[in-house]
């Protein structure tokens, strides 16, 4: 039984294809979708059709080609752009409220939950004459 274990690891490892390298169009997509467009509401870069969307795809694209990195490419739009820029707030300072804000939210509605359930289920306690 170990043997026929071990074989259909072996032929079934050996049919699943390796994971590709990311083209260059998929790092600058990838990119392009952490960052706003500044003149969209509400859509990023990768989204965006629009003319400043355009030249920002095209700086991620010259910037991936040259060797830059992920970090060093949204660093680069920060300095340009600002903070705001970024499609999901930095995990610090202020941003780092956003983060917590959906987390502290449950909790909170998880006590009144528990509160309210805890009274409604005790039994009613006898009153004195």
């Amino acid at each position: 039984m170990p043997l026929v274990c071990a074989v259909l690891v072996v032929l079934l490892a050996g049919s699943v294809p390796a994971a590709a390298a990311p083209t260059l169009e998929d790092q600058v997509d990838a990119i392009a979708g952490e960052l706003m467009c500044l003149v969209c509401a509400g859509q990023t870069v990768a989204e965006s059709n629009s003319p400043l969307a355009i030249q920002m795809r095209t700086q991620i694209r010259e910037r991936v080609a040259a060797g830059q990195s992920r970090e060093q490419i949204l660093a680069f739009f920060v300095s340009q752009f600002g903070e705001s820029v970024l499609a999901a707030p930095p995990k610090r300072g202020a941003g780092l409220a956003l983060w917590l804000a959906p987390v502290l939210a449950f909790a909170v509605g998880l006590t009144v939950m528990a509160r309210y359930l805890r009274k409604i289920t005790r039994p009613p306690t006898p009153s004195l004459p």
